[in-house]
């Protein structure tokens, strides 16, 4: 981790909606042995329960999502723009049919509470998971966003994580 340093989360300088929903991020579980990640542009970060958090959102037939529901902790890795193929491909394929790293050139890394992120990164969030709850159609007071969004009714495992360590690229 000798290329990154330690910030706190509300000295983050990036705009939360950019960051997450149009740079995109890799939500990452497991450790450097055994982990799986995957593509993201939902998600947020906010205060919650007076601690800096991430929310996250993973579909129950995403390989991610056996790891992010066995694992405590969860990593977010953001990327400059030089490294979109590498997120595209994550986002398109299978952990369960391609090794990712393999086949983009991602190299792991051991954070500083044992999970997984990526040397490439700009930007690392590690989150403790707090709370895992379900998105269900009963409560989505626009159903209509439940039709367009989930025709398959796969509704998305929400987890909340508290950022407790926040690595950037020096």
């Amino acid at each position: 981790m000798e290329s990154f340093k330690e910030i706190a989360p509300g000295d983050l300088q990036a705009n939360p909606f950019s960051l997450i929903g149009s740079d995109w991020m890799l939500i990452s579980a497991g450790d450097t042995e055994k982990f799986n990640t995957m593509t993201a542009s939902w998600g947020g970060l906010g205060i919650l329960w007076n601690k800096p958090v991430a929310t996250i959102y993973v579909r129950p037939q995403r390989y991610t999502h056996e790891f992010t529901s066995k694992n405590d902790f969860f990593t977010l890795t953001f990327f400059e723009e030089k490294h979109r193929e590498i997120l595209k491909f994550c986002g398109a394929n299978s952990g369960r049919k391609v090794n990712k790293v393999k086949e983009t050139g991602l190299l792991p890394i051991d954070t500083p509470h044992g999970s997984v992120a990526f040397s490439q990164a700009r930007l690392i969030m590690e989150c403790r998971k707090l709370y895992t709850g379900e998105l269900s159609a009963a409560s989505f007071n626009v159903p209509e966003i439940a039709r367009r969004n989930y025709p398959a009714e796969d509704y998305h495992t929400f987890y909340i994580g508290e950022i407790i360590s926040c690595l950037q690229k020096e």
